[in-house]
């Protein structure tokens, strides 16, 4: 009997792979088509991708791809393994030495390009558990209570910080946390609290790549994450408390110059809300008690035309007259949704045709009224943040956004920097409809001015006294006239490093600048170009600084410093 077992396994073992046989009707993934002709012909293509063309045969499962009139590595044939199920083909890769060849196969899920994609309905599933304290534990006076401040600004004037500090011999360098984990989240500030977040890794061989480069990969890191909320003594930096939001295998993947915590919290003095993208949304009291979360289900974000290839989120959530507001811009369904600060409960959601995106949405109070601006790839959008009714739309955006909407007055600013479009916006408040912009168009009653070619990648511009400054991933930092968008100057900052993707921030006429490598550059605001110092942390920096109360509290990859003139 056991022989025979053996026997049976062994012939199965040696059986050849179920036929698989490829449509030869066009299919569809992300932004490319493939046909498979039956000749043994086949082409993939997409919008700004070099075109795949050659020769294909299968056998069994196994597909072989050679596409000879390819340069260099490309011209070596590819082997797939091709399993079928559904009638999608889905590719995974066996052995392929062409970069672009894989980055576009490896994964991948064909369909019929005459077939209907259905998106399951998105289910927001919320736990409530207790309520949040009537009133706040302190004023708001002073507080930099979500990303870069008030309106997303990143203005504190009556700070009084020093141009130089030392962490090494700790001149004005008032304490100095470790803080657990991998994270590019921003501190935020209320009273005498600094709130932090954090993923913590089983792995203690977790990193991310810092620097300038092209590479779109997805991290390997695939390991146990522990989600983590601290709270801080603002004063001493001591932990207060910390807690765990979730713990975990990661429901989705992270850029490899990004974490599994890179959307910073929000909170108003009365509770303190951490977003974990795929993990879900956790408010807690400020004392530490989990007062709600949300579910939002997997949110798959990454690659506009590679579905495949994931980036994770970093959207922050803001906190507005009891609403938390979220964006969440997805491969499959994209969506604005606004929580009750106290219950969780969804008071209102706005499905909208978006690509994936990484913006913070922003409440601008204007003269017109409060408009919630987000920044995304089809349209820069504007909503009543009351409703979630969209009020006007704005295309001609780049095919990636990250950097975060502001106002400046009754301007609203938005920004990206991924080529060809790479624009800035500045809209008027108070606008309707559909404020595109004609070909060749650069303003117009609406959209007080426009440019190409300049806007930045990662880091939301700073609009402060009068001057729009916008700084590059590279470097590069521009000035520009708020009203008219005249350029003032354009300067190649002198200490660059590994490249900038905190944002800027400003106080009492200096603009802080931190880069990858930990150096923060202080420049001097105006129309001259002036930088005053460069302090260096000793770290790696990626989360933008928060300015509260006469401290500057900066987040470098493993601890929290305060920096104080005091």
């Amino acid at each position: 009997m056991l022989r025979a077992i053996v026997v049976s396994i062994a012939l199965a073992q040696a059986a050849p792979a179920p036929a698989v046989i490829l449509p030869s009707q066009p299919m569809r993934f992300g932004a490319f088509t493939a046909h498979f002709d039956p000749s043994g012909t086949f082409t993939v293509e997409g919008e700004g991708w070099p075109k795949l063309e050659g020769t294909w045969t299968m056998q069994g499962a196994e597909l072989e791809l050679r596409t000879p009139s390819a340069p260099k590595e490309c011209a070596q044939p590819a082997r797939y393994r091709v399993d079928a199920v559904d009638g999608h083909p889905t590719f995974a890769l066996i052995a392929d030495p062409c970069p672009t060849r894989r980055v576009i196969l490896d994964r991948s899920s064909w369909r019929l390009a005459s077939e209907a994609v259905v998106v399951p309905r998105r289910q927001i599933m919320v736990t409530p558990l207790a309520r949040p304290p009537a009133k706040p534990f302190a004023p708001a006076s002073g507080s930099w209570a979500s990303f870069r401040g008030p309106q997303a600004a990143g203005v504190a004037d009556g700070q009084q910080l020093p141009d130089a500090w030392n962490p090494k011999t700790g001149e004005h360098v008032r304490w100095r946390t470790p803080i657990p984990g991998l994270a590019h989240s921003s501190p935020i500030v209320w009273g005498d609290r600094v709130f932090v977040t954090s993923a913590v890794s089983s792995d203690p061989k977790a990193t991310f790549r810092p620097g300038l480069y092209g590479d779109g990969d997805a991290s390997t890191d695939r390991s146990t994450q522990r989600w983590t909320l601290f709270a801080l003594d603002a004063p001493t930096g001591k932990i207060l408390w910390e807690r765990v939001a979730v713990e975990g295998v990661p429901r989705e993947r992270r850029h490899i110059k990004s974490t599994y915590a890179s959307a910073t919290p929000a909170t108003d003095g009365r509770l303190v809300v951490a977003s974990f993208g795929s993990q879900g949304v956790y408010a807690y009291g400020v004392d530490g008690t989990l007062l709600w979360k949300a579910d939002l289900g997997r949110l798959d974000v990454g690659a506009y035309d590679i579905p495949s290839v994931e980036w994770g989120t970093a959207s922050s959530p803001i906190i507005w007259n009891d609403l938390v507001i979220l964006q969440c811009d997805t491969q499959a369904d994209s969506f604005v949704v606004a929580l009750d600060a106290a219950t969780g409960r969804v008071v209102w959601k706005t499905e909208r045709d978006e690509l994936p995106s990484w913006g913070t949405p922003t409440v601008a109070t204007t003269s017109k009224g409060s408009e919630l601006v987000t920044n995304a790839a089809n349209f820069v959008r504007g909503y009543d943040p009351r409703t979630g009714k969209e009020l006007w739309r704005l295309g001609h955006s780049s095919k990636i956004t990250a950097p975060t909407p502001i106002a400046a007055g009754d301007l609203l600013i938005v920004a990206s920097g991924r080529a060809p479009e790479r624009p800035i916006f500045v809209v008027r408040a108070g606008a309707r409809g559909d404020l595109t912009l004609n070909e060749g168009q650069s303003s117009s009653q609406a959209v007080a001015w426009t440019r190409s070619g300049r806007g930045p990648y990662m880091p939301t511009p700073l609009a402060y006294q009068g001057i729009l400054y916008v700084l590059g991933n590279n470097g590069l930092f521009d000035a520009y006239d708020l009203q008219t968008g005249d350029e003032i100057y354009r300067q190649r900052l002198p200490v660059i490093g590994s490249g900038f993707s905190a944002s800027p921030v400003a106080a009492d006429g200096k603009i802080y600048l931190s880069n990858e490598d930990g150096e923060i550059l202080v420049v001097a605001a105006g129309r001259t170009f002036k930088h005053l110092a460069t302090n260096s942390m000793g770290e790696l920096l990626m989360a933008t600084p928060a300015l509260s109360n006469g401290t500057m509290f900066v987040r470098s990859s493993t601890s929290v410093s305060a920096i104080s003139g005091k």
